[in-house]
């Protein structure tokens, strides 16, 4: 590679990478605890999973019978939708097309079910601050004009995948023996490039695939769906999600009452005795109470058995036979399967606790090679040659990116420890409360960091300080609902006692490396008076 052009891929990387820096700091900072997403709202909401939450043991039969207590649901559609690995499940209701238009639908036709108590919650009761960390990975919080936030977090995945092989490109010629390179006593920028570059290529499986998924969801389903609808099928909205398999099967109401009843649970099983390795997650009623009634339940292969699946059922309810049906470990058309995978590695939910742990620990390494990549950029400004006002902006840069992106860390344990001790799990207020709270909370604490002027104590403050409201999180658990760490382990509680032994893991590294940092001084005598040098020129 000639010089021309490793300088244009050098600072090509080097550009997309500060452009993007502290939105992909949020994104994998966010994403990193998005993984325990599921165990985050068991553990806030106090609702294990081992108490029972699997769709498919659902009474149907029950709820159904309480629906129609609320008034009459003959002809109606009712689809049970569990998305996540929690107790409470998603049931959309739609009239029936006989259904008098003057009549007034009293009931809700979204909510959430409590899939043992039965009880009903609206979205915003319903919010969790599991759901508040995940969309915030995606900057769904900033939608203020359609999809803006989507457009945003689609931009930074596009240029981190952009930085992630120009990166690769760059350090090619040398990947190998820079790996083991590691200059902490020799100068700020080696220090600061040699973990920049080794910890890169240690995550660059990672990163590559989240890129690239990262783009692939956002992108690809978020921003150009409705591209590609409108040039490949003409507009035809219908007709694309029919091809996609996306819209449920339409079946025309007979308008006659089933002579019979029809327990759905029944079909359920019967579904779950054909298909042992099963995982129900849809189960969508057709025309209920109609002659012409049908019950179709969906779900997926255990990933034990097969790693990427789509299967169905599709029951005539008054002669229970089986009209449709999709094998679940044969026919998975290519675009399922290809959706899945992406699906499956970016999300992670394809393992257990390990794979979690695992992704969650790449995830923080990747927030760790982006800091290191805008310190190599700070101090290699910071030179004499460089005009005064230069590295005054230089300077307040780096702080302004170093308070906002480490000070996520107590902003977060703080959140935990403000849902835990200020708000009920059914609260209607839950949104708003975590809104607030978070935003307002980060706003001040960074700029409060960034009054420091000084990049090693931001970096020591933060720690320190989300340490101990780290090591406070499980003990606030345990107050609060006695599920102490231990009781949560000996109880078969998984979900609530990962999410405290991740805080109390958390707590402890952060104030053993916060409390063991000390002032890194540079051999070069140019950089080692760099803070006051920076606080001189402001």
């Amino acid at each position: 590679m000639n010089n021309r052009v490793y300088n244009i891929l050098f600072h090509t990387h080097t550009i997309s990478g500060i452009f993007i820096s502290l939105a992909l700091y949020v994104i994998f900072f966010a994403g990193s605890f998005s993984f325990f997403r599921d165990d985050i709202v068991g553990w806030e909401r106090n609702e294990p999973r081992a108490l029972g939450w699997k769709l498919e043991e659902m009474n149907f039969d029950r709820v159904m019978d309480s629906l129609q207590l609320e008034g009459d649901l003959q002809g109606w559609d009712v689809a049970f939708n569990q998305y996540y690995d929690e107790q409470r499940v998603a049931v959309s209701l739609t009239p029936s097309s006989f259904q008098d238009s003057s009549e007034t639908i009293t009931r809700s036709n979204f909510f959430y079910l409590h899939s043992q108590s039965f009880e009903k919650y609206d979205y915003q009761s319903s919010y969790s601050l599991g759901e508040f960390l995940y969309r915030l990975h995606f900057f769904a919080q900033l939608n203020l004009w359609g999809t803006s936030g989507y457009l945003l977090a689609g931009i930074v995945a596009f240029f981190f995948l952009f930085a992630v092989i120009t990166g690769v490109i760059v350090h090619w010629n040398k990947i190998i023996s820079n790996f083991y390179l590691f200059r902490p006593y020799n100068s700020l920028k080696n220090l600061w490039t040699d973990a920049h570059t080794g910890l890169g290529i240690l995550g660059l499986p990672y990163q590559f695939m989240f890129a690239l998924t990262g783009v692939y969801l956002i992108v690809g389903f978020s921003l150009m769906s409705p591209a590609v609808i409108a040039f490949g099928y003409g507009g035809d909205q219908k007709k694309a999600y029919d091809e996609f398999e996306f819209n449920p099967p339409v079946y025309e109401e007979a308008g006659v009452s089933l002579e019979k009843e029809v327990s759905i649970n029944e079909l359920v099983a019967r579904s779950k005795a054909l298909w042992p390795e099963l995982v129900v997650k849809n189960v969508h009623v057709f025309n209920y109470g109609d002659q012409n009634m049908h019950v179709k339940v969906e779900g997926h292969p255990e990933f034990r058995s097969k790693f990427a699946g789509l299967g169905n059922l599709v029951f005539h309810a008054a002669s229970g036979d089986i009209i449709a049906s999709k094998k679940l470990m044969e026919d998975t058309s290519y675009f399922n399967t290809a959706r899945a995978i992406m699906i499956r590695l970016h999300f992670g939910d394809y393992g257990g606790h390990g794979l979690r742990l695992i992704y969650f620990g790449l995830g923080l390494l990747s927030c760790f090679v982006i800091i290191s990549g805008v310190l190599i950029w700070q101090v290699a400004r910071d030179k004499k040659h460089v005009a005064p006002a230069k590295r005054k902006f230089n300077a307040w840069l780096t702080w302004i990116y170093l308070a906002g992106a480490l000070g996520m860390f107590p902003v977060t344990a703080f959140i935990f420890l403000a849902v835990k001790w200020g708000l009920s799990p059914d609260d209607a207020e839950r949104m708003t409360f975590l809104y607030q709270y978070y935003f307002w909370a980060w706003l001040l604490v960074t700029v409060c960091l960034v009054m420091l002027r000084d990049n090693w104590l931001i970096n020591k403050v933060s720690l320190i300080s989300g340490g101990i409201l780290g090591l406070l999180i499980p003990i606030s658990n345990g107050i609060q609902t006695g599920n102490w760490i231990w009781n949560s382990f000996w109880q078969g509680y998984e979900d609530i006692f990962w999410v405290d032994f991740l805080w109390l893991s958390l707590g402890i590294l952060s104030l053993v490396i916060g409390l063991s940092l000390r002032r890194p001084v540079d051999n070069n005598s140019q950089a080692r008076q760099t803070v006051s040098k920076a606080k001189a020129l402001v």
